[in-house]
């Protein structure tokens, strides 16, 4: 003679059902107090925009005349952070360009005091 012991575990999964129904749903959250950041400026006219490309040769340009030297970017970086607002710059970095040359491009434009930097044209590094 054994007991019967599917009802008592029928019963006790009834149990365990309706104690996780009633369960609260405790919630994990972190409070973070986040940054208020700038209103954006009224509409007014469009920021300037610099553009700087690196070719594949490794060769500079400034809005499309070619930089012949570190010395002539570093003046227009300077000349660029200096104005009221800041332009825009934007780094055009070709698919073949060295790595070195864009990075000391971006190296000049933070030490000077560019704020405004972006890179532009990442899609063509997606293949």
């Amino acid at each position: 003679m054994d007991i019967n012991t599917t009802p008592l575990i029928d019963v006790m999964l009834v149990l365990i059902i309706m104690l996780i129904i009633t369960i609260p749903i405790q919630t994990h959250a972190v409070k973070l107090d986040m940054p208020v950041g700038n209103p954006p400026p009224p509409n007014g006219p469009p920021p300037e925009v610099i553009n700087i490309m690196v070719d594949f040769d490794n060769t500079v340009q400034w809005n499309g005349v070619t930089i012949p030297d570190r010395q002539t970017l570093e003046l227009h970086l300077r000349d660029a952070a200096a104005k009221v607002p800041q332009p825009e710059v934007h780094l055009w970095p070709n698919k073949l360009a060295k790595y070195d040359t864009v990075a000391m491009v971006m190296a000049e434009a933070q030490r000077l005091g560019v704020t405004k930097l972006g890179l532009v044209g990442a899609e063509q590094f997606m293949d």
